[in-house]
């Protein structure tokens, strides 16, 4: 089709008739194949005569077709584009884009034309202009965008003269900006490349950084320069910036080129920005080019110095770079910000980023004894005159506050918004300040802090420092960790917090009662002195919940709001103190509040995927959703009937992030699916349906995820036997067996992999006891070969509590398999060593839970009810002796945690038990522990989970002598049997089949055998009267 023909088509894709333009969009489909129908785009995007409606059109249907096909995902996907029109578009389109003004130069030319021009447009020529002016802006994007694409894609190898055309273009005064637009597009392609994958960047830099210093160095020279000089400056800094950001050039190591640089950098960064052309509009002054340029330095000086000053440095190359940085550099940059910084004191203006970056560069000079020095005259200035303010509330803050408080509050949460805050830099550099040099400095600072707080108190209610009050606590609450370490404040902070932070719980001023309720949550963990200071902080957080309750939907749709929003381990916590306070009065909105998570969660997905500066919010927020989704499942874990009407609410998000799709969520997924098959009255089909997913994530990617994934398939086994024995299509037993096969005979995998595969084994047996007789030979034969090559004792014990499993599943048959495989004897050899084994304390050093030691009794009770033809005398007493041992050790342990637990709930009464939580998190502080990864109120942990299904986590280097675990939730099919009845009556059997048998076993006892023996017998008799009265009183309770 030629050029007019095209153009007619694009313009019916335009019309308002839905026909037409159907019909035109059906024409593009089946043009966009055709030879050079990409090339008469271009033509189109560029004609200045063609409307710029149908250019726009054009510029867009090119850029998407590039996108999507200049090169196929799959390799062995066929070529949709002939070779012959992507040579022409190569050589093409870099002709096109110099032919299009620069960006900045468009909006400059706009500003002048609207504010400056003597003669005023009419209102219509006006905005026709404004959206042709617009409409160029967009055509310079949209074919940036294909350039990439090409670059990404083609360069070097199909593309070999590309750098050629820059290199030629940068000698061309009227090509300078597209040879710079396109230099930034292709050394941003290396920008995060390893060494290896660079290497077509050195060449790169080689000939285009004389021809971009000369250029640059012309540029800072011109007085009085337009803003389209700092457009192109901008340019010139962000291909240093990729150029340098995680190696030097070897053309830099030159100290007189790395000089030329600098002097131009420094020049640029202390040179005050031009007063005339800067807007007014806030948000417009922060994006202005001057500003801009000031922020892609500081940035550039940021990167040179954290990474590749540092005198630590090994390669030597690098290191001689780090001297001659230091020595040369650093200091100047520092005196440089220190200038800016300057326009804090003064009420002049700094953009926020340019602050941030200053902040950090300031941050890191405080451990460099050489820069701290020369920060250390004015360091009262820095912290007292600059840092403060910026921790202090401000107008913007007020002005927020004011018009949207959701969104003051997410901004406050956003680890993104923190990476640009100043607030959040200033606060970083009080911590690495006190950290490093707190000598002095702390003790200055807690002062000045203090003095603010007293003028506070001392003020009339209209007169009272607000604002810097706020600043005092956003500083008491930073400095928390290392308060509460470091006499004498430590001992003091339950008087500041009585006196300056829970007063503000009533304040007037709003913001202040948010800032005292963050302080109060840093400082939850110190030890009160006076319990009455406890609860009047526990009364100022949560006495106002009861007022909560009436608006309790209203409060749930907008904290559901700012979840979608913010993923923030705070705001998780707060979900999980409402959900712990009103408990099932969570449950009328249970649905709801799934629906919208969902609904939030596939946004956030959406967004992510869609917009490469919005991945780090859509992604975490994601997260959040699904975390959200967890809380809210477990705070109705005692309806039952609510999970089937949520369940096709997160069914898809389950399908699709089960998948390769969903690893940087998996864990959460899964805590979900743990829920839904743990809780649900039965495993719907549906559910079922998520099996294969699992499994073909746990042979393929998901292997790091085995413990997670422990947890829903002992649920699928342990609650859906029936199913998951009767059905073939898919076999799940097989599936199961493959997994843990390849995983257990895999050469590579460390012990530490592997140790959900036995447990899960157990799982099989313990459900599927007398219904799975063909699979104890094969699970025998992988546990035994994988117990020859361990190293660990923790799995060892392990793969014996297999053996041990199967020889209760079936003495017989189990018995019979280990002769078959010719290794009972090593295998009971073994096992009774690893039950003599004890450490230094006396405590057994295997088989430490009450779990383990019942799995063994049970194991061992089994075999001596076998008859004598299957185990010989000597061999019955090995077992017999052995299993008394055990069953008074097991005895000795479940009697003591139960004096640890009533102990644990006589402690709760008075606080006792948060006094010593306390003392447990400031001791760890004060071994350099951090207790950030502590359990919220209720907080869903897949291995808290686990621990109630049973499955225990015991590291083989783990030297504690406690052996005790809360083994009262554990909830398996051997919870029904008592070890100690199950071995009487064992014995008794014996001794009814086999009198004699029976009584040769009895004389070879000696007076302590005897004793533990009889000692068994009586606690059976008192298990059974424990067992009926347990019995009798849930019978009544229903």
């Amino acid at each position: 089709m030629d050029l007019p023909s095209l153009v007619v088509v694009l313009r019916a894709a335009l019309s308002h008739a839905p026909e037409e333009r159907k019909a035109a969009e059906a024409s593009l489909e089946q043009l966009q194949y055709t030879p050079q129908h990409l090339v008469r785009l271009l033509q189109i995007i560029v004609d200045g005569n063609c409307d710029m409606a149908v250019r726009q059109v054009a510029s867009i249907h090119f850029k998407n077709f590039v996108a999507k096909n200049w090169s196929p995902v799959d390799p062995e996907e066929k070529q949709k584009i002939p070779e012959t029109d992507k040579s022409m578009v190569r050589e093409n389109i870099l002709g096109f884009v110099t032919q299009l003004p620069p960006l900045l130069s468009v909006v400059c030319l706009l500003y002048h034309e609207i504010y400056c021009n003597s003669a005023p447009l009419t209102f219509l020529k006006s905005a026709l202009w404004i959206i042709g002016i617009s409409l160029m802006v967009i055509f310079r994007a949209q074919l940036g965008e294909s350039i990439k694409t090409l670059i990404v894609v083609d360069y070097p190898e199909q593309w070999p003269n590309l750098l050629h055309w820059v290199t030629h273009n940068l000698e061309s005064q009227d090509q300078i900006f597209g040879a710079l637009y396109v230099l930034r597009i292709l050394s941003r392609k290396y920008e995060f490349k390893s060494e290896e994958e660079r290497i077509p960047l050195y060449q790169v830099v080689e000939e285009s950084f004389p021809r971009l210093l000369n250029i640059f160095s012309k540029l800072v020279q011109i007085p009085n320069p337009p803003i389209e000089v700092a457009d192109l400056i901008k340019l010139i800094c962000k291909i240093f910036w990729s150029s340098i950001y995680l190696e030097i050039p070897k053309q830099l190591f030159d100290p007189n080129v790395f000089n030329a640089w600098m002097v131009l950098f420094l020049n640029l960064l202390e040179r005050p920005v031009p007063v005339e052309g800067q807007p007014s509009d806030p948000d417009a002054r922060k994006s202005w080019g001057w500003w801009k340029v000031k922020k892609w330095i500081a940035h550039i000086l940021n990167r040179l110095y954290t990474r590749f000053a540092d005198l630590k440095i090994q390669k030597p190359e690098s290191k001689a770079f780090a001297q001659m940085f230091q020595k040369n550099y650093a200091g100047k940059i520092l005196g440089c910000h220190l200038q800016l910084l300057n326009a804090i004191r003064t009420g002049g203006y700094l953009p926020d980023r340019v602050i941030n970056l200053i902040l950090q560069y300031l941050t890191n000079s405080v451990t460099k004894n050489s820069m701290y020095q020369l920060m250390q005259p004015q360091m009262d200035i820095i912290m007292f005159e600059i840092i403060f303010p910026l921790l202090c509330f401000n107008d913007n803050d007020q002005m927020l506050w004011d018009e949207d408080p959701h969104e003051y509050v997410r901004k406050g949460y956003d680890i993104i918004e923190d990476l640009y805050s100043p607030r959040t830099a200033a606060m970083d550099f009080v911590n690495e300040l006190v950290r490093k040099r707190g000598k002095g400095n702390l003790q200055k600072f807690i002062h000045f802090i203090v003095g603010i707080f007293m003028r506070y108190d001392e003020a009339s209610i209209e007169l009272k420092p607000y604002r810097q009050k706020d600043g005092a606590l956003l500083a008491i609450g930073t400095l928390c960790d290392r308060l509460k370490q470091t006499d004498p404040y430590k001992d003091e902070l339950e008087r500041m917090l009585v006196q300056h932070v829970f007063p503000e719980f009533s304040s007037h001023v709003g913001h202040l009662r948010a800032k005292a309720a963050w302080v109060a949550g840093q400082y939850a963990h110190i030890k009160f002195s006076d319990q009455n200071n406890f609860r009047k902080a526990m009364h100022c957080v949560i006495a106002d919940l009861d007022e909560i309750r009436p608006i309790l939907p209203q409060l749930l749709d907008e904290f559901f709001k700012l979840m979608s929003e913010v993923e923030n381990e705070d705001l998780v916590f707060t979900l999980e103190t409402i959900v712990d306070r009103f408990g099932e009065e969570m449950a009328p909105y249970a649905l709801g509040l799934c629906q919208s998570l969902a609904t939030a969660f596939w946004r956030c997905m959406a967004s992510s995927e869609s917009d490469e500066e919005a991945e780090d919010t859509g992604a975490l927020a994601a997260v959040g959703c699904l975390r959200a989704i967890s809380t809210i499942l477990e705070s109705i874990s005692s309806l039952p009937h609510l999970y089937i009407q949520i369940e096709p609410t997160l069914l898809p998000i389950l399908r699709k992030m089960l998948t390769s799709d969903g690893q940087d969520v998996y864990e959460e997924v899964l805590e979900i699916v743990s829920y839904m098959t743990f809780y649900s009255p039965s495993i719907s089909l549906d559910m079922w349906s998520l099996w294969p997913l699992i499994m073909e994530a746990l042979n393929d990617w998901a292997i790091d995820f085995f413990e997670n994934i422990l947890v829903p398939l002992d649920n699928y086994v342990s609650r859906g036997t029936d199913h998951f024995l009767a059905c073939k299509d898919p076999d799940y037993q097989h599936s199961l067996w493959k997994a843990l096969s390849s995983i257990m005979t895999d050469q590579n995998m460390e012990d530490s992999d592997i140790v959900p595969a036995p447990k899960l084994i157990e799982v099989f047996f313990q459900n599927c006891k007398g219904q799975v007789d063909h699979w104890v030979e094969p699970y025998l034969r992988l546990t035994i070969d994988r117990l020859r090559r361990t190293e660990k004792p923790y799995l060892k014990s392990l793969l014996l509590q297999v053996i041990a499993n199967t020889l209760y599943y079936n003495p017989s048959l189990a018995l019979q398999k280990l002769h078959t495989l010719g290794v009972a004897t090593e295998i009971f050899n073994l096992w009774f060593v690893m039950l003599q084994q004890v450490k230094r304390s006396g405590q057994r050093a295997n088989f430490k839970r009450e779990y383990a030691k019942k799995v063994c009794c049970l194991g061992l009770t089994s075999l001596i009810g076998l008859p004598a033809s299957h185990i010989p005398g000597e061999a019955l007493e090995r077992i017999f002796k052995s299993t008394l041992e055990l069953l008074v050790s097991y005895k000795d342990q479940v009697a003591e945690s139960k004096r640890q637990n009533a102990a644990a709930d006589d402690d709760l009464d008075g606080f006792e038990a948060d006094e010593e939580e306390d003392e447990e998190v400031e001791s760890d502080k004060e071994m350099g522990l951090d207790d950030e990864d502590g359990d919220g109120v209720n907080n869903f942990n897949p291995q808290s989970f686990a621990e109630v299904r049973g499955f225990h986590r015991e590291d083989s280097e783990d030297d504690s002598d406690d052996d005790f675990s809360d083994d009262e939730e554990l909830q398996t099919p051997i919870d029904e049997v008592d070890p100690f009845i199950f071995f009487v009556e064992t014995i008794q059997a014996l001794q009814a089949s086999d009198p004699g048998r029976f009584q040769n076993l009895m004389q070879t006892m000696d007076f302590h055998y005897q004793a533990l023996a009889s000692g068994v017998a009586q606690h059976a008799e008192e298990r059974k009267t424990e067992i009926a009265k347990e019995k009798l009183e849930k019978a009544n309770a229903q």
